[in-house]
This record gives C-alpha cells, sequence and structure tokens, in this order.
C-alpha cells in the first residue's frame, strides 16, 4: 500500500503530465480522444485513491473548498485556451501556451508543496490544525484530490462545450474564436 503522500505524488504528476501533454502548442485538435482520456484519469483517479470521502462536518467543507477551488483553477485554464478551427481542416482545434503551462505547474506544484510539507516540515501544526477542527488527513487528501479531477474535468468539460459552440465551416466563420 502506498503512502498519502505518494498518492498524492502520483496525482499530481499524472494530471500534469496529461494536460501538458495534450494541450501545449497551436493547432492541438479537439476530438474525441482529447476529451475522453482526461476523463478517463479523472474517474481512474477517484477509485484508485478515494477510500470514502467525509460526507459531514468540517471535512466535509474542506473537500467542498477543494472543488471550488479546483473548479476555479479549471476557469482560468480554460480562459488561457484559445479554442477555434483550424483553417487548414476546419475542425476545432486549440492552442495554449506558457502562461497556460505556467498556470499548472504552479496549481500543481503548490499542492505538491503542501502535500511534501505535511509530512517534512510541518506535520505537528497540520495534525493540531486537525485536531482543532476535527478534520481527519485523510480529508485533506481527498480534498486535494478532489481539486486536481475537478480542475481537469472543469477544463475538459469546458474544452468540448467551447469546441462544440464554434460556427460551422460553411457559415463563412471558420475562424471565428472563442
Amino acid at each position: 500500500m502506498l503512502s498519502e503522500l505518494t498518492e498524492a505524488m502520483i496525482v499530481n504528476g499524472a494530471v500534469l503530465a496529461a494536460v501538458l501533454h495534450t494541450d501545449l502548442g497551436s493547432a492541438r485538435k479537439i476530438g474525441p480522444m482529447r476529451i475522453l482520456r482526461p476523463l478517463v484519469i479523472a474517474g481512474a483517479i477517484i477509485p484508485l485513491f478515494l477510500e470514502s470521502p467525509v460526507t459531514h462536518g468540517t471535512g466535509l467543507s474542506v473537500e467542498l473548498a477543494a472543488i471550488a477551488a479546483g473548479l476555479l483553477g479549471g476557469l482560468a485554464a480554460l480562459g488561457l485556451m484559445h479554442v477555434y478551427r483550424s483553417p487548414s481542416t476546419g475542425k476545432p482545434v486549440s492552442r495554449a501556451t506558457g502562461p497556460y503551462a505556467l498556470l499548472w505547474i504552479l496549481v500543481i506544484g503548490a499542492r505538491a508543496a503542501f502535500s511534501y510539507g505535511s509530512a517534512h516540515w510541518f506535520p505537528s501544526q497540520l495534525t493540531h490544525w486537525c485536531i482543532a477542527h476535527q478534520v481527519s488527513g485523510a480529508a485533506i487528501t481527498d480534498a486535494l484530490i478532489f481539486m486536481a479531477v475537478a480542475m481537469l474535468v472543469t477544463r475538459t468539460a469546458g474544452l468540448a462545450v467551447r469546441a462544440s459552440r464554434l460556427q460551422s465551416v460553411s457559415s463563412g466563420y471558420a475562424d471565428a474564436r472563442i
């Protein structure tokens, strides 16, 4: 069985690698695999790394706050992507550059630093906070996973919606940008 720190680092690495691999660059095709791959990754992360999410109290609040942060992060990432029709194929494509990569690296780096810090830099302070607020360590781990999944799913769903809203090539708006 893996430690919670190792699990968190695996999730962080999988999300960062998947996102940067599929999104960085220009004219990245938006097709079924581009949309399904991150959703499959998110679907695999949940049952592999979550045992029993907290369903009440402050632990639930921490998990919900992490989901909200993931939603906002996903929307920010989506805002840094350009979705348009390829002039050569007429099919939906996207472009993401340095600021997009920097956002993902900073968010995932901060999550990784918190995970590492909770085990090595500030474990006693975190333990005291958890006891004072009745939050289990598992709730914090789950919250970090929920944040990563929410950010990934929000970005992916937004990408699918933006691609589906592009004007058709036959209407004369082949270069419409959303």
